[in-house]
């Protein structure tokens, strides 16, 4: 059984993320933890506060998150109720990513799937802070990032860029072929360079990567380099209509560049389908 862990902040955009999920693994099966971390505001910190005062907000935030993740959950029992899926959920009183960490360590998580923005109000971009934080400190369980008002229909083409310059672990692609697999979906391997001619490296990569995605319905593409990775593969997914845009997260590569605060801000990376990301085992 996959274990699928759902961080919530039950805002509107976490509640797609879940349903998401569900719809995704709809034939698999699933235990799904759905998760929520707290913190206490700084401004309710500060000043000359008493310990016992500091408990009654602590205490406050707990009972709140379990009571909204149990409302939660017992929602999904009652309405997406499946043989095949189950749900559990854990309330951590800790920042975003350490808890997902947390949780990923002790339960064994295969894939996290989670929306892209935050119920603080703040006016977040695809790809909100949350998210490029969890992807930044996450590196030991592939990431599925959902945009705000994504709908998930079929999963029939994966767009996963790459420059052939990295040795490819079987171990690491798992999660992409789990995917593709289950929808019988076609990977589209992206090549964006400024020139096509690969190195001898290069061309021993691209063979162990269709080895790999033996049984897989895949092909390759290449996509002349514009002035930044990140907007070259949005506009291949989107002249190919496709459903997902895969990436593993090696370091100092376009994934590192697009977490880059500035670099989000600019363009957010603004395509209108998930992100999987797969870490470098």
């Amino acid at each position: 059984m996959k274990t699928v862990l759902l961080p919530t902040d039950f805002s509107d955009n976490a509640w797609n993320a879940i349903f998401t999920a569900l719809k995704i693994f709809e034939t698999a099966d699933c235990n799904f933890v759905l998760l929520n971390s707290y913190e206490p505001k700084i401004t309710n910190l500060l000043g000359n506060k008493s310990k016992e005062r500091l408990g009654v907000i602590y205490d406050s935030l707990s009972k709140n998150s379990k009571a909204q993740l149990k409302k939660t959950m017992e929602y999904l029992n009652t309405h997406h109720a499946r043989n095949n899926h189950s749900f559990e959920f854990e309330s951590i009183s800790n920042n975003l990513e350490s808890a997902i960490n947390e949780v990923v360590g002790e339960k064994d998580v295969d894939l996290i799937v989670m929306g892209t923005k935050g119920a603080t109000g703040a006016k977040e971009v695809f790809l909100g802070s949350n998210t490029v934080r969890v992807i930044k400190k996450v590196r030991k369980c592939p990431i599925i990032a959902v945009p705000e008002d994504y709908d998930f229909k079929k999963l029939k083409k994966v767009v996963f860029p790459t420059d052939f310059t990295h040795t490819y672990l079987k171990r690491e692609l798992r999660p992409l072929v789990d995917l593709v697999s289950l929808w019988k979906a076609e990977i589209y391997i992206l090549q964006i360079a400024q020139e096509n001619k690969l190195g001898e490296d290069q061309r021993e990569h691209m063979k162990m990567l269709s080895k790999y995605l033996k049984g897989v319905d895949h092909s390759f593409h290449t996509f002349e380099m514009w002035n930044n990775v990140s907007e070259a593969t949005a506009e291949f997914a989107k002249k190919n209509n496709a459903d997902f845009i895969a990436l593993i997260h090696y370091p100092h590569t376009f994934m590192e560049k697009l977490t880059r605060e500035p670099v989000v801000r600019k363009i957010g990376f603004h395509t209108k389908i998930p992100l999987l990301i797969l870490p470098d085992i």
